[in-house]
């Protein structure tokens, strides 16, 4: 099945908090501010640039696996630098490939070098799921005979 719509329209229909720290930030803040606001990553940033991303998953293997202190060590020790980013115009299937490929479970949206968003696999699941569930609906309405060119 091709997927086509774009990110700009899953984007629309999420609200428009973005959150993001600095690079000083504690790792322990960090997570803290991912359950508070029961999100999977945070943006790291330096005057509004997107400089790296955290996610729970870093956490679980840079900190907790290795000993580390989430209260003594700071996000820019561990972030995920260069960040894989998309802009709104690529499509659901692209960023699906994007995900799989490079095995992120998010990804910040720039246009131009503004950040406009974030997608999360969630999102792009739940994006599939909606247009399958419209495709078949279509179908059936056409096979009963209540679809009208």
């Amino acid at each position: 099945m091709i997927i086509s719509g774009t990110i700009d329209t899953i984007l629309k229909s999420k609200t428009a908090d973005l959150w993001s720290i600095p690079p000083e930030t504690t790792v322990f803040e960090a997570i803290r501010i991912m359950a508070e606001k029961n999100i999977g990553a945070v943006l790291v940033t330096t005057n509004k640039k997107l400089v790296g991303i955290i996610s729970e998953r870093d956490y679980a293997r840079k900190v907790a696996l290795k000993g580390r202190s989430s209260k003594e060590t700071a996000v820019h020790e561990i972030i995920s630098a260069p960040v894989i980013v998309v802009s709104p115009m690529h499509t659901v299937e692209e960023c699906l490939r994007i995900m799989t490929e490079s095995r992120v479970r998010h990804l910040p949206v720039l246009q131009d070098e503004t950040i406009i968003g974030v997608v999360s696999i969630g999102d792009l699941v739940n994006y599939v799921i909606s247009a399958q569930n419209a495709a078949i609906e279509q179908m059936e309405n056409y096979i009963a005979g209540n679809y009208h060119c």
